[in-house]
């Protein structure tokens, strides 16, 4: 496999291709990562080659750190020549990336799977001509949402398996309460919050209302970054009502979405799917978020969470004033969830994902249908209703 983004950088991309390399390890394969690190020597997983320093640039609402070069392309020669792989599966192969390069640069069974949500961005995509000679090479596409379908469609004129990112639902459902954080009526808040995208000035403003309609009502704040601007948007009074937990750990991170009374993810943009989501609904958490269409597809148009108006505080603080006041509506959403997450449980995922491998190499399932047999690339939609290839 090949990470786009920095290693040892938080983000959804990185946790996805070392939970997915976890489960075919499990599962007795053999696995090799090749990414980019800031840290060489705090890596940590066994199975990742680092190919050196990433640059930080611009990208969809974020700050990338991505690898690219004559310097870069030669460690991936090296790292594609040291191993006799049966398949290599490509992250995020359209941007100027690692994936790129080995795209460009390796020959046979390759898969891409397409990340990013970002169908009005041109810029991101701005190389698209030079782009489709080189992703032509992928025998297979994986796209984690229709959005990211969508996106790979306007910009590359191609089209792409949906198979969504995969989570260990057992290990948050598992997750213990942290008395601490369950001490007052409490709303929670992942990720990096520098990011505007993230949405956290959203939730901000609607504090004032939620004061007034929640008494004893406390914020917690987990994620990579200063509060000093995030305090500043409140008023000196209401600031005693957030508290700020700086990054946490995969188990802490569990036991946070175990414990807070809601979830919110304010959102404004640049979902392609919302892992963090998954993960919230695994652990039964009660979720109000943002309705992109990513976020809504994930949460089974409200089946499995509220969403609220884009980039609306008044609606934000309404949605949450209402489920806060019906603590039967509350214990609904969270036994919801937890079961519509086990459509993103590896189990599940990871041999949908093995399946696209198989048809790479040409040894996907065969079935009969009638007296004929024929390939069958099973899970090309959600419902299993599948189709004959």
């Amino acid at each position: 496999m090949v990470s786009p983004y920095a290693w040892d950088v938080p983000g959804g991309v990185q946790a996805h291709i070392r939970d997915l390399a976890h489960h075919f390890l499990s599962e007795g394969h053999e696995v090799s990562v090749l990414a980019p690190a800031l840290d060489e020597g705090a890596l940590g997983e066994k199975f990742v080659v680092s190919a050196g320093r990433p640059v930080a640039i611009p990208y969809n609402g974020a700050v990338a750190r991505v690898l690219f070069g004559p310097v870069a392309a030669t460690r991936v020669r090296q790292w594609i020549a040291r191993n006799d792989f049966d398949v290599m599966h490509l992250h995020e192969p359209a941007i100027p990336s690692l994936s790129l390069l080995a795209c460009s640069i390796a020959e046979g069974p390759m898969v891409g799977t397409f990340h990013v949500a970002a169908p009005r961005q041109k810029v991101a995509f701005a190389i698209a001509p030079l782009l489709e000679p080189v992703i032509e090479k992928l025998r297979a596409r994986i796209a984690v949402s229709e959005v990211a379908r969508e996106t790979l469609t306007i910009h590359l004129d191609t089209d792409a398996l949906v198979i969504p990112n995969g989570i260990d639902t057992s290990f948050f459902a598992s997750a213990k309460v942290n008395p601490e954080w369950k001490q007052e009526f409490t709303i929670g808040f992942l990720g990096r919050f520098s990011e505007p995208r993230k949405g956290l000035s959203v939730l901000m403003e609607a504090v004032p209302n939620l004061v007034r309609a929640i008494p004893n009502l406390r914020i917690l704040i987990a994620g990579p970054g200063e509060g000093l601007e995030v305090m500043q948007l409140l008023n000196p009074t209401l600031r005693n009502r957030v508290v700020f937990l700086g990054r946490l750990s995969d188990e802490e991170k569990a036991s946070f979405l175990k414990s807070v009374d809601i979830y919110v993810a304010p959102n404004t943009g640049g979902e392609s799917f919302g892992i963090i989501l998954a993960e919230a609904m695994a652990a039964g958490a009660a979720i109000v978020a943002s309705d992109l269409p990513a976020f809504e597809s994930v949460l089974g148009k409200g089946k499995y969470g509220l969403t609220f108006t884009n980039s609306d505080s008044s609606n934000l603080a309404k949605q949450i004033i209402a489920l806060a006041k019906n603590s039967k509506a509350i214990a609904q959403l969270r036994a919801e969830a937890q079961i519509g997450a086990n459509r993103f449980d590896w189990k599940v995922v990871g041999p949908e994902i093995m399946n696209v491998y198989l048809h790479a190499i040409g040894e996907a399932e065969r079935v009969t249908v009638g007296s004929e047999p024929r390939t069958w690339l099973r899970f090309l939609n959600r419902e299993d209703k599948g189709e004959l290839i």
